[in-house]
């Protein structure tokens, strides 16, 4: 089993960052591609950005790109989503997600047999 735990969220106003972290535990000897997601109010849950095992690969939603960066640190068993000019559209719960990749340099969109963390709200007034 692996933990998943995001911090960092909070209250911004347009226009500005926030820099949210999701740490790992528990069996973390294995090797996850990552993923962040987010749920908006009576919305579904959406695909915000992924990242491989090694870092190499990312992909983002085209609502997120040129905005947002997903990164990792493995010795640190932490992913990283650094969330520039944030917009109020993009206030949700953010989520991040784990999932056993086929490759050290795969990337996914979708993790429904992975592993996720609780959330963290995160809320851009305008």
């Amino acid at each position: 089993q692996v933990q998943l735990v995001e911090s960092g969220g909070g209250l911004v106003q347009a226009g500005e960052s926030l820099r949210l972290s999701c740490a790992a535990s528990g069996r973390t000897s294995g090797n996850y591609a990552m993923g962040w997601f987010r749920q908006a109010p009576g919305k579904e849950r959406e695909f915000v950005a992924a990242i491989s095992w090694s870092g190499t690969n990312t992909y983002y939603a085209d609502s997120v790109k040129g905005r947002f960066t997903i990164s990792r640190d493995n010795a640190k068993n932490t992913v990283y989503l650094q969330m520039n000019s944030l917009k109020p559209e993009d206030t949700a719960v953010y989520y991040c997600a784990a999932r056993t990749p086929d490759s050290a340099h795969s990337y996914y969109t979708r993790y429904e047999n992975g592993y996720w963390g609780q959330g963290t709200q995160v809320t851009v007034s305008s």
